[in-house]
């Protein structure tokens, strides 16, 4: 395919052509990139639009609503229900599933999303996203809450809208990771980033530092190694980033590399995580497993976890390859009790006394 010539549309249609049983999945894909245009034009007249601003209302998350969270998933609803490709529609946004009405035709597929996911930068004019993800049932019909609770790995497509100085569509079915971008003049998404591929090796990763009293040993391990940079047990200098929105930091590690962590912490105990595994973990997985690199628990592949509850929260640690399985080794470490903890390289290495290394 040329690139920059290239269009969404005849993008998804050249790949399917090689999957017969998938030909619905295509026309849900342009509906899904319709309701993204409608979304990227709300995000971008902010105030302007009188968009902006918190609504006196939680979602089932406990989360305060603003204005675009739920104009935004009014917008998905509304583009993607009536093609007759869905058996039913579920949402970060929405308590339950939401079914498709009466006087429009039911299909195989299911349809999961975050429609504003960042929600909190929005009112800043920091970037934004959509993120989305594809399974299918067997037979066309009503889709049940069963139908839903499938691991990450039989998802047949994901992907995600970023909304900054341009809007990017990034799309997976299965075949790799491909990033279109939207072409304001024609109203078209063209290819612009064909094959996607995550540097195996990378010298940053981006976590939220305030929280690093809470985390598990593993996680502070890891960062404090990075942190020592070249006086550490790295040898290398690292640095960090954070966003607070996932599709940014998500994007930032498909085009240039990088590591992400959201781990398991202990400000809430009972929850195993603070990202939801079937709007965020699993889509933001596949993506990035098609584009080289690896997503995790800390303990256990993203894609395989099986999901117990529409809005069940995971740890997420996703990016270049080598950095998310040095994670996963370290947890290997500690539950075996083999880790050996972090120690300041002022101390670790030569005593006050002498300049031979300390035994």
């Amino acid at each position: 395919m040329q690139l920059g010539r290239t269009t969404l549309s005849k993008f998804v249609i050249e790949q399917l052509r090689s999957m017969p049983d998938q030909n619905d999945l295509g026309a849900l894909l342009i509906d899904v990139a319709a309701a993204v245009k409608t979304i990227s034009a709300m995000v971008a007249k902010g105030a302007l639009g009188g968009y902006l601003g918190a609504l006196d209302s939680t979602n089932v998350q406990g989360e305060v609503q603003k204005k675009l969270d739920v104009l935004t998933n009014e917008a998905m609803l509304h583009h993607c229900e009536w093609g007759g490709q869905l058996a039913g529609l579920a949402s970060e946004e929405m308590d339950e599933p939401w079914p498709i009405p009466d006087n429009y035709p039911r299909g195989r597929y299911l349809l999961v999303f975050d429609p504003l996911d960042g929600f909190s930068n929005s009112d800043i004019n920091v970037s934004v996203g959509t993120i989305f993800s594809v399974l299918m049932r067997s037979t066309a019909g009503d889709a049940e809450m069963g139908d839903f609770l499938r691991p990450g790995n039989e998802q047949v497509a994901a992907g995600y809208a970023i909304y900054g100085p341009s809007t990017m569509m990034v799309l997976t079915m299965g075949r790799g990771t491909y990033g279109f971008t939207l072409d304001r003049e024609s109203g078209n998404f063209i290819l612009t980033h064909p094959d996607i591929r995550i540097p195996e090796d990378t010298r940053e990763y981006a976590i939220n530092t305030s929280n690093e009293r809470f985390w598990e040993p593993p996680i502070q391990r890891y960062v404090a190694e990075c942190k020592a940079g070249k006086t550490g047990v790295r040898g290398a200098d690292f640095n960090m980033r954070w966003i607070a929105s996932l599709v940014a930091e998500v994007h930032r590690i498909l085009l240039r590399g990088g590591i992400f962590m959201y781990p398991k912490d202990s400000r809430e105990p009972g929850k195993a995580g603070r990202l939801r595994l079937m709007y965020e973990a699993n889509p933001m997985g596949m993506l990035i497993e098609q584009a080289g690199g690896a997503a995790s628990t800390g303990r256990n592949r993203i894609l395989d976890v099986a999901p117990e509850d529409l809005h069940q929260r995971v740890p997420v640690i996703l990016g270049s390859k080598n950095e998310v399985e040095r994670v996963e080794r370290y947890y290997k470490e500690h539950e075996a009790g083999t880790d050996r903890p972090f120690v300041s390289p002022l101390f670790s290495d030569r005593n006050l006394f002498s300049n031979e290394p300390r035994t």
